[in-house]
């Protein structure tokens, strides 16, 4: 078992990739045949395993957001930090604050068009803290 935690800066509401980030810490692990849990330590923003090649893809998953929860609703009674405030909240709750990947040879097992995004729901920037949990076997010549 291996486990570590990673940071990562955002630059306002939508996707970051961090792909890259959890392969590094599977490469850290050593762990050839197992599963990576990923876990988002906010209320805020989301993980999803979506399209990594069309950027049209991010842009539909924001625009159904915005229609399915929209900013200011005036439903909405918790706005201590903006309009975007229970939105983001709603948003967080409607996705998944954590995710399970396979890992096979030793690399996250997803599919060819498929990546790892955590998805600010506020408007300005944040730190977003993300635990990785490494749980498998090394393989047999290590």
């Amino acid at each position: 078992m291996h486990q570590d935690e990673f940071t990562v800066q955002t630059s306002r509401r939508g996707p970051v990739d961090v792909t890259r980030q959890l392969q590094q810490q599977v490469a850290a692990s050593q762990v050839n045949t197992g599963l990576v849990h990923v876990f988002c330590h906010h209320t805020s923003c989301s993980l999803l395993i979506t399209e990594n090649a069309d950027p049209d893809v991010h842009a539909d998953i924001e625009r159904f957001l915005q229609r399915l929860v929209p900013d200011g609703d005036p439903m909405f009674r918790h706005v201590s930090e903006g309009p975007d405030d229970m939105p983001a909240h709603i948003r967080a709750a409607l996705t998944a604050t954590s995710l399970q990947i396979p890992i096979s040879h030793g690399q996250l097992a997803l599919g060819t068009w498929q990546g790892v995004y955590l998805w600010e729901h506020r408007h300005r920037p944040h730190r977003r803290r993300l635990t990785v949990t490494v749980l498998g076997r090394a393989a047999a010549n290590q």
